[in-house]
């Protein structure tokens, strides 16, 4: 028996670049394992001389508009790269509801922190910053301000920062916004660009592999960095001229267990918690979810706490993978990534992206996916989990009314 579901929220379009790429043959492709993602090994990003692998953006880059030169940052072209793909959709919703009735939310980490570390290293070379290095490019709320500005949206307007599950909370931001009427309208999503800062902060913590990481496997060691943008138009309505099923976030949830400032709580008290939530804000059960796009690390503590929160949840009757190697942690876009999988996944009807664990660790129980398997209906559950303890999930489906 359900429970009592809460309002939708209709996913209008979907804007996504990551090291699968940007079209959708590329991402598609790479998700059914027909073509590898861009998952780089590198030698020379890290302080201590070791090697490490990234999933870093290839493709060129959209130069950011002439009068918009004070957002020129690779964060803001990597955001502009997936502004672009939904840009239609954006403006018909502008064209309908005003831009005051717009919000424009975005999760992030690093910014523009990149830019920052070339204007730094040009200063101890040649004594000053370079003469278009403003040190607002590295500020949080740069990303989603250079968005709004783009469209000339006025509504509300700003970032959040709370690590790993950023721009997972942008979407509960956007349930909220919508429900109580304050908007018509949200643009949510995450931008993460790779930036020497971070990647040396986990080697510092040894949480880094130097090989392409392993999720849920006995011999993971690791996480890999990625950058990446998604974007998502979200409504509290659905598309009446759409012929197929509206694809929605059916529900959120979040906690916070606070157990350590690095570490996840060892039983994943707190991601079990949060799923609890996203299943009871889309008034669904176990049963009902058909894939649990794991936040699957590779590292050992995430991945034995999240194996132990989903089992208690589903026990071993859902399908459930790891994204990572294919896209890196994009930290703060990570949720956001995800939640474009998951899209992907539902509006083109693609088989469930494979795990390809060689030796499944004794500490894992859940059911890994390893056979070409489709949803059926069934609901997908994305989980996010970030220092502090701050957990998110998220659940995307099918509404056909």
């Amino acid at each position: 028996m359900t429970t009592q579901k809460s309002q939708p929220i209709f996913i209008q379009d979907c804007g996504f670049h990551s090291a699968m790429g940007a079209s959708h043959t590329q991402i598609h492709q790479c998700l059914s394992g027909l073509h590898a993602s861009n998952m780089l090994q590198d030698d020379h990003i890290l302080n201590t001389g070791t090697s490490t692998v990234i999933g870093r953006v290839t493709d060129s880059l959209p130069d950011i508009p002439a009068h918009l030169a004070d957002f020129d940052t690779r964060n803001n072209q990597l955001a502009l790269s997936a502004i672009q793909q939904i840009e239609t959709s954006v403006n018909n919703a502008i064209a309908q509801y005003g831009q005051q009735r717009i919000a424009v939310i975005i999760g992030t980490s690093t910014s523009g922190i990149a830019d920052g570390e070339i204007a730094y290293q040009h200063k101890s070379q040649a004594g000053d910053f370079p003469s278009d290095f403003n040190y607002r490019k590295q500020e949080l709320g740069n990303c989603s301000d250079f968005i709004a500005a783009y469209f000339g949206i006025t509504g509300p307007c700003y970032s959040i920062s709370t690590a790993c599950s950023s721009s997972g909370r942008v979407f509960i931001t956007a349930q909220r916004l919508l429900r109580s009427g304050i908007v018509d309208a949200v643009l949510v999503g995450g931008v993460d660009s790779i930036c020497r800062l971070t990647l040396n902060g986990f080697n510092g913590l040894e949480a880094l592999s130097n090989t392409l990481c392993k999720p849920f496997d006995a011999t993971r060691d690791g996480i890999n960095i990625g950058e990446s943008a998604a974007l998502m138009l979200l409504t509290g309505q659905p598309e009446t001229n759409n012929k197929q099923p509206n694809i929605a976030l059916l529900g959120a949830g979040d906690s916070s267990d606070a157990h350590h400032i690095s570490a996840p709580h060892p039983d994943g008290l707190g991601a079990e918690q949060a799923m609890q939530k996203a299943l009871d804000d889309a008034g669904l059960n176990a049963e009902n979810i058909g894939y649990v796009n794991a936040h699957g690390t590779a590292t050992p503590l995430n991945d034995s706490m999240e194996s132990k929160a989903i089992y208690r949840l589903f026990a071993n009757h859902v399908a459930v993978s790891s994204t990572k190697p294919l896209t890196g942690h994009t930290l703060g876009a990570a949720s956001a990534t995800e939640a474009a999988i998951a899209w992907h996944i539902l509006k083109y009807d693609l088989e469930l992206p494979l795990q390809h664990c060689k030796d499944k660790a004794e500490d894992i129980e859940v059911s890994l996916l390893e056979t070409p398997t489709k949803l059926h209906g069934k609901a997908i559950l994305s989980n996010s989990f970030a220092f502090g303890g701050n957990n998110i999930s998220l659940i995307f489906g099918f509404i056909n009314d």
